[in-house]
Parts: C-alpha cells; structure tokens; sequence
C-alpha cells in the first residue's frame, strides 16, 4: 500500500469527521490501524480526544472517582445528573478544601460562646 494523494485526502477528510483510526483504516482498505496514525502524526493532523478516556463535563461519576478527588456528592442520588465534586480533595481528607470546610466545623464551641452570652445578657 502507498499514499497516493487521493488516498491521503481521503485519510484527511474521515479524520476531520471524527472516525477513529480503525474505522479509516477499513474504509480505505489494505492499511493497518497504526499507518493511519502514523500518516496522520506526520501529516500534523490535530489530535482529538480519546473516546474511551471521555471525562464527566461537570464533577465525577461514581468510577471515575480516585483516592485524590473529592467526594462531596452532588445532587440527588436518584437523578441521573448525579455526581461527586472531582475536585483535588486535601491531603488525608476525602474532600476539597470548600467542602472540608463545610464537612469539618468546629465542635460546639460557637454554641458554648452563644449561650454564655444569652446567659450574661439576661443577667444584666
């Protein structure tokens, strides 16, 4: 097999509309997978986004989740645009730094503080 000018027109136009590498590869016939990627690398072709590495437009789904994201969920669990912050969590917490501040709040010292000063009010 050798790319003729038809033939490297015929590899630009199916990569411009999005088929994968296998799917040009069969179209045109005699060519292997890796040729075309080869051909299009050194013809400077753009490159295009892995269709099996897509990633959620907003947050994360369930297996997407690593150990470095944060878990805060979002949404109702019943809802099908359901899905977990993604964000980078902090070291050793399981969520971002805007949802540990709301997940870890200090224990009852802002209350103490609110009733002994209802207390000194109604005692003046």
């Amino acid at each position: 097999m050798s790319w003729t000018d038809e033939r490297i027109q015929q590899l630009k136009d199916l990569w411009s509309q999005g088929l994968s590498a296998s799917e040009i590869a069969d179209t045109l016939g005699d060519i292997s997978r890796n040729a075309v990627i080869g051909k299009a690398h050194r013809l400077g072709l753009s490159g295009r986004p892995s269709p099996i590495k897509k990633k959620p437009t907003r947050g994360a789904t369930i297996l997407a989740l690593t150990e470095r994201m944060c878990k805060w969920p979002v949404g109702d669990p019943k809802h099908q645009d359901f899905h977990f912050c993604g964000k980078p969590s902090l070291a050793g917490l399981p969520y971002c730094a805007e949802h540990a501040a709301l997940a870890y709040q200090p224990t009852g010292s802002s209350k103490k503080r609110e009733e002994e000063r209802d207390r000194n009010v109604g005692a003046a």
